[in-house]
């Protein structure tokens, strides 16, 4: 029988880590890069913060890393930031999500962009356990095509409309997890993806199950994969409404499946959405397109 949440919970405690260096930390906050120079081992302030949350660091080149801390609201973040050389410096901006301090890079390798950074919580026992953080992103230029066609002018906010367009569309997205409770198995979060897919796929279809559409989602991922802090699962829409899932850089499954599609990205952008401050600031981020 798999191993449920609840009988984990018991026997782990939840913990953070930073994604880069799987070094196991508490809740923090990030502080700005630091630069080494190479040339004669100095340390200089490097990067920037934004208003947004968004922050500069030097893309590696190298395996050096400066380790880095900052108070914010009375706790303490650890950043370890991969340094590169000093003659190819190319800055890489990332995003931390606030509440489990997991960051992610503003742009994937394939273009993509970053809409937004939310987190996904489960109660269990009347406690919001943090199971992981997500960032959404997606195809900048064809979402612009699916707004402006579907919406046309823009409005003053976020409206129901303007997320149906996007949970409708056929376009590139992307929504990246990355695990920040110890403990997890594969089992666990197939469970718990057929809950929330079975939920939205009867919100789509009027009350109607559709059991086998959302075994698939996992396909050929072993039950037995223990997902530790800093694991990444990647599930994303393929243009010709095609549903993707890796799990740790491994394509375990590929569905072709309109309404798969759709009900996966309304878990994040629909009615019920896990993170609301997320789905809000995805609206607003939307805003800026038109």
């Amino acid at each position: 029988m798999a191993t449920s949440i609840e009988e984990v919970i018991s026997k782990t405690e939840m913990v953070e880590i930073d994604p880069k260096s799987g070094v196991l930390s508490k809740t923090q906050t990030p502080k700005e890069a630091k630069r080494v120079d190479n040339t004669d081992g100095k340390t200089e302030n490097q990067s920037e913060s934004c208003e947004n949350g968004m922050k500069f660091a030097e893309e590696p080149m190298k395996n050096e890393r400066v380790e880095n801390k900052k108070e914010a609201n009375g706790e303490e973040e650890k950043i370890d930031v991969l340094v590169k050389d000093e003659d190819n410096k190319e800055e890489v901006a990332v995003e931390v999500e606030p509440k489990t301090g997991v960051s992610f890079p503003v742009k994937m390798e394939d273009g993509k962009q970053l809409y937004c950074v939310g987190l996904r919580k489960k109660s269990i026992l009347g406690m919001g356990i943090k199971i992981y953080g997500f960032g959404i992103y997606a195809d900048t230029e064809k979402l612009k095509d699916v707004l402006r066609s579907k919406i046309g002018k823009a409005p003053l906010k976020p409206t129901k409309e303007l997320y149906q367009a996007v949970i409708d569309g056929d376009f590139g997205m992307t929504v990246r997890l990355i695990i920040v409770y110890s403990g997890l198995t594969m089992s666990m979060v197939t469970k718990s993806f057929d809950e929330g897919l079975g939920a939205a796929i009867k919100k789509l279809t009027g009350g109607r199950k559709n059991e086998e559409l959302t075994n698939k989602v996992m396909g050929e991922a072993s039950d037995d994969i223990k997902l530790t802090a800093g694991s990444v699962i990647e599930i994303s829409k393929l243009p010709g409404y095609v549903l993707q899932t890796k799990v740790r850089g491994e394509v375990v499954s590929k569905v072709g499946s309109e309404l798969l599609c759709r009900a996966y990205i309304y878990m994040y952008l629909g009615d019920d959405a896990f993170d609301k401050d997320a789905k809000e600031k995805f609206g607003m981020s939307m805003l800026s397109l038109f």
